[in-house]
């Protein structure tokens, strides 16, 4: 029986110090997550300089607890895998130097892994997922629509031109007083509001493209709570809220799926995958499940636990890389910007997230 290769991943782009060993056939050998969102919780968002700083406080014991869920040793790792980057770069540095440190020390193949394409790959070892397929990235720091061609190969076909989605969700939040994270605060305060309570803007709505934006759209919430007689019905802001995300994410991505049909005329029901953190919101995926079944997609909604930032996701694009021999060299330099596509057309307006 051949043997199955064996990658160990390291995740640190954001707040969670993460760690994860997976096999060539999918199997999660450890996955551990050490999050630090009830110390950023106070400040009301991720405090970079925090951030790092916990990292290194947390990187060795985390590997060290991945290791021992496995049952392995670095001498049975055929390969490892860290966020190169998109991210916070403290926290990128801190988990690129431990990847070389031990890749080195044990002379494995060190691979640098994009953040986006951890999450772009997900389904191909939580549901298999043969490629091309349409992705809808969203999460806290990313709101993009791309075209999964094969990999290494991805064509975005629209970006955020502010704020991603997930930001909105923090801000809107913060705005109503219901804390960090807000992307569950808002969803759990929205259970019992009205959608159309509150008169909000649909972001982008009257233009035919794939962009976001969704920095308007914080604005007029804001400016709504000011006018607004007190005691503010909050349950109602916030059900307004993710109502006007969600619409936004529906109509970009309808637009979307019309591109990749115009592209794959032959495949009779492509498959739309939509991940990152933002796809926990129950609101969100049922508006997007209805989406996918009118025009015929098969939506593909990885578990929950690999939707938010994850190792196993970045151990999983480290093994797809080993089975073709592309392994990363050691004078990598972390970048906190970096596209997927390279090649994408750059969209309208400033400040652009890669």
């Amino acid at each position: 029986m051949t043997k199955q290769s064996i990658i160990l991943g390291i995740e640190s782009s954001c707040d969670e110090t993460a760690c994860a060993i997976i096999r060539q056939d999918g199997k999660i050998l450890a996955n551990i997550i050490s999050s630090q969102a009830s110390i950023h919780a106070s400040h009301g968002g991720v405090v970079p300089e925090v951030a790092a700083r916990e990292h290194l406080s947390a990187m060795r014991p985390v590997i060290e607890q991945a290791l021992k869920q496995s049952g392995l040793s670095f001498d049975k790792i055929d390969g490892i895998a860290a966020t190169g980057g998109p991210g916070l770069i403290g926290g990128v540095l801190v988990g690129t130097v431990t990847a070389k440190a031990i890749a080195s020390a044990s002379n494995l193949p060190y691979y640098a892994v994009n953040h986006l394409e951890g999450h772009a790959l997900t389904p191909r070892f939580t549901h298999n997922l043969d490629f091309p397929y349409l992705l809808l990235l969203v999460s806290g720091g990313h709101t993009q629509l791309l075209n999964i061609k094969g990999l290494g190969m991805y064509e975005r076909y629209g970006t955020t031109l502010d704020d991603a989605a997930g930001e909105a969700f923090d801000k809107a939040a913060k705005i109503l007083g219901l804390g960090y994270p807000g992307g569950p605060a808002i969803q759990e305060a929205a259970k019992s509001g009205n959608p159309t309570a509150i008169k909000l803007p649909i972001p982008r709505q009257r233009y035919h493209d794939c962009h976001f934006s969704f920095s308007g759209l914080k604005t007029a919430l804001a400016n709504a709570a000011s006018t607004h007689p007190e005691p503010l019905p909050i349950s109602d802001f916030a059900a307004s809220m993710q109502s006007a995300i969600s619409a936004c994410l529906v109509n970009r991505s309808a637009i979307a799926m019309e591109a990749f049909i115009s592209s794959y005329k032959h495949k009779e029901q492509p498959s739309f995958v939509v991940a990152g953190g933002v796809a926990a919101n129950t609101q969100i995926r049922e508006d997007l499940q209805n989406l996918a079944s009118s025009l015929n997609f098969t939506m593909v909604l990885p578990p929950l636990e690999f939707c938010t930032d994850n190792a196993a996701m970045i151990a999983w694009v480290g093994m797809e890389y080993h089975q073709i021999g592309m392994n990363t060299e050691l004078d990598f330099a972390p970048r906190p910007r970096w596209p997927l596509d390279n090649n994408a057309t750059p969209p309208p307006g400033r400040g652009v997230r890669q």
